[in-house]
């Protein structure tokens, strides 16, 4: 696959552990001791996720085992309350889930990620329907490419497009990720388009110009 083409699904874990709306709560704790999760998508029917059961939904039945809550708690904490008495994946998990399309692009599901403050997805079909689990290490996959396919791409896919006679001259390598222009351009107001374009690569770490004469950023 094209690199500028990566998807959520061409990084992400297949192999996925699940439990069913009706799942105990013994049965929670033991798939995710057996498959080393501290959270677990909970799949209805045709396996599609309608919510996420974590270790802390598990927890607050232990937090509130003993003792009870106090006026403060109940008021701010309801939704753990009604979690300490479920007993099936249905009363402890959070929902909706959280989840990102398998479609999606690898930026989205980083975005994704920052912004709800999770770790792992669920990743769906467009119906909805369990296809994988990403990662923040999943995304972090890219970086893993060689540096001569990034290379290649940078070559083909962006110093190809540059007009006839504008970056004949210009090349490029690849070191730790890092792109490196080299060589000259004739029109150097291109350089901050092709700057944006080769940090846009899947795996590109920066770009840095070093010109044989003026034509575009140190």
């Amino acid at each position: 696959m094209h690199s500028n083409a990566l998807l959520v699904r061409d990084v992400m874990t297949r192999r996925v552990a699940a439990v069913p709306t009706d799942a105990g709560f013994k049965e929670i704790v033991e798939t995710m001791s057996a498959w080393g999760a501290s959270a677990l998508p909970v799949v209805g029917a045709d396996r599609v996720v309608v919510g996420v059961v974590s270790e802390a939904d598990l927890l607050a039945k232990e937090e509130f085992s003993v003792s009870r809550p106090t006026l403060t708690q109940q008021r701010c904490r309801p939704r753990d309350l009604a979690k300490a008495t479920g007993t099936t994946a249905e009363g402890l998990m959070s929902s909706p889930a959280v989840t990102v399309p398998a479609m999606a692009s690898l930026p989205q599901a980083a975005r994704l990620m920052a912004r709800e403050n999770v770790k792992r997805l669920p990743v769906v079909d467009s119906a909805g329907r369990l296809e994988g689990i990403v990662s923040r290490s999943d995304l972090l996959k890219v970086y893993l490419r060689p540096d001569e396919d990034l290379a290649a791409d940078v070559q083909q896919d962006i110093l190809g497009r540059v007009p006839k006679g504008a970056g004949d001259n210009l090349r490029v390598r690849v070191t730790g990720g890092v792109v490196t222009f080299t060589g000259a351009m004739a029109d150097p107001r291109l350089a901050p388009a092709l700057s944006r374009m080769a940090r846009a690569v899947p795996g590109v770490v920066d770009v840095v110009w070093d010109l044989d004469r003026a034509g575009g950023p140190a």
